[in-house]
């Protein structure tokens, strides 16, 4: 079932880019986007994560923190998070656990791949809340961030 605004964030505990673990109850107190992305070194997924990291400032100034999910491995996401410079923790959910959880998993993605996350986004506020949600069914299109900064806004 989707999860809906108001509903607590399924918690999770996932290993980022350098091996380490990444819970989400470790950001209690501040405000998480947390986006699921299909793969690696795609053109969309490019596209997102480098806009993110182009505007990172803008997120913390909103007392953010970002986290990003695909099902990609450790090591994938390592090469793609330095030939990127990417500034914020990318998670691996190669289980594909926490993106059932979110509900975000393609049945069949491209190529007969069964399993990949959609790209999404969710606002969680300080509490564990979920205050967004965003499901996109084609991975081609962006999430609608300028609404993100703007219930991100609302929430300091």
């Amino acid at each position: 079932m989707a999860l809906q605004i108001g509903d607590s964030a399924p918690l999770f505990t996932l290993k980022d880019s350098d091996k380490n673990d990444v819970s989400l109850e470790n950001f209690k107190g501040e405000n998480v986007l947390l986006l699921f992305y299909p793969l690696a070194f795609t053109g969309t997924c490019t596209t997102e994560l480098c806009d993110m990291r182009d505007n990172l400032t803008t997120y913390q100034s909103l007392n953010t923190k970002v986290l990003a999910i695909s099902i990609d491995t450790v090591f994938a996401q390592a090469k793609f998070k330095e030939e990127q410079g990417l500034n914020f923790p990318l998670l691996s959910d190669f289980n594909k656990e926490v993106s059932a959880d979110y509900d975000v998993l393609y049945e069949e993605f491209v190529l007969g791949m069964k399993g990949v996350a959609k790209r999404s986004a969710f606002v969680i506020d300080k509490e564990g809340v979920i205050q967004y949600t965003e499901i996109l069914e084609n991975a081609g299109e962006l999430p609608d961030f300028e609404k993100i900064k703007e219930k991100l806004a609302g929430l300091n």
